[in-house]
């Protein structure tokens, strides 16, 4: 068994599409509407496909996972996140982690944390 990708649901698709291109790099692979695939295997789906489809209500913000990036060059993407126009909440400001990686999570408009890392140790 492999794991393909990672899905996460999202109130609009058109918004969630643009922060993670815009703030993360990643690019649409495939765009089918209310599910698009883009890079590093994220996938987003929008709310009322997901409850179609399981018929169950999306609650968001569950503080219960995150989305984890690693970044060559923190100092640029912290000015990218300051100078961006997305209203960005933090879980935590900047800090080090047990290893001496500067680390920050944040929510995406969906409130899904999303933890980035310092890809080199300091």
């Amino acid at each position: 068994m492999k794991l393909k990708n990672i899905l996460i649901v999202v109130n609009d698709i058109e918004t969630s599409k643009s922060f993670y291109q815009e703030l993360f790099g990643l690019r649409v692979l495939n765009d089918f509407g209310e599910n698009v695939i883009l890079t590093e295997g994220l996938v987003l789906q929008e709310k009322k496909l997901w409850e179609k489809h399981t018929e169950k209500q999306v609650t968001f913000s569950g503080n219960d996972a995150e989305l984890y990036f690693e970044e060559n060059d923190m100092d640029a993407f912290l000015e990218k996140l300051n100078q961006s126009q997305w209203k960005i909440e933090y879980v935590n400001p900047t800090k080090k982690d047990d290893c001496g990686r500067r680390v920050i999570r944040l929510y995406d408009p969906d409130k899904h944390v999303i933890e980035v890392k310092d890809s080199e140790y300091m």
